[in-house]
């Protein structure tokens, strides 16, 4: 019995710690879009947190999304040949990247490169007493890091999977006629015959709402880090973790609103 006790105590810790995490999340959220709309604004900030967050993230999203085009047509291939269905692989190919891959792969990689750096700026920042500073020079800093990171973040990363779809894309052309021998003008006949808007506005949604996830969570690990170096390096993982699974979950869902029949 004692043991059963324990048990339903541990679960309910950790069902109570959970939803405690998530309510203080969607708080920190909240405020920071607040300050969105709000006065002053900093514009040279976001101008250089969608340089940082969205060009110098561009050649790991590009290779990230070329070799998954390729990889994606050649084992389409190895699958269709079986049952003589080669033809379905270009439009295989497009929808994947379109829908999946291209706003999933994208969201991942910036997660993986920005949310920890976001947390690991962030984190130091409160470390080293740097967050009250700003308080004391009567600088509100939410509307000082989170948003123009938030704002950028949203922005970028559809640009960045607009890219991430046409090298995907193009990565299964390239295998598709050099390797597969199929016939270029068939190739991509079939890749524009199939393709509708909302397989691309679906994949966009997600990498906006993606870009949020990241940011927000760089953000609120860094911002709420303690404990000196060990805990900004908490904060960083914690920030790759929790992003990375928020987008795997956030994806289903919006994936459900477009296209649930």
């Amino acid at each position: 019995m004692t043991v059963l006790l324990d048990l339903l105590a541990a679960i309910g810790r950790g069902a109570l710690g959970l939803v405690s995490a998530a309510g203080s999340v969607a708080v920190f959220g909240a405020v920071a879009l607040s300050h969105v709309v709000r006065p002053p604004f900093y514009p040279r900030l976001l101008a250089r947190q969608m340089m940082e967050i969205g060009y110098f993230s561009l050649p790991v999203v590009a290779l990230t999304a070329i070799f998954s085009g390729m990889v994606l047509a050649l084992q389409s291939y190895t699958g269709f040949a079986r049952f003589s269905a080669e033809g379905a692989i270009a439009t295989v190919v497009v929808l994947s990247i379109t829908r999946e891959l291209g706003p999933v792969l994208a969201g991942l990689m910036v997660a993986g490169r920005i949310g920890a750096a976001i947390a690991a700026e962030l984190g130091t920042m409160r470390v080293t007493d740097q967050i009250d500073a700003l308080t004391t020079l009567s600088t509100n800093p939410i509307k000082y890091l989170v948003v123009p990171r938030l704002v950028a973040a949203t922005i970028v990363l559809p640009l960045l999977v607009i890219v991430a779809d046409i090298l995907g894309v193009l990565g299964g052309f390239i295998v598709g006629v050099a390797k597969l021998e199929f016939n270029p003008a068939t190739y991509m006949q079939r890749t524009w015959e199939f393709l509708e808007v909302q397989d691309v506005v679906s994949g966009l949604v997600k990498a906006a709402v993606f870009g949020f996830i990241i940011a927000l969570m760089g953000c609120y690990q860094g911002y709420h880090s303690r404990g000196g170096a060990q805990g900004v390096g908490a904060a960083t993982t914690n920030a790759v973790v929790s992003a990375s699974i928020l987008i795997l979950t956030f994806n289903y869902v919006i994936t459900e609103l477009f296209f649930a029949r």
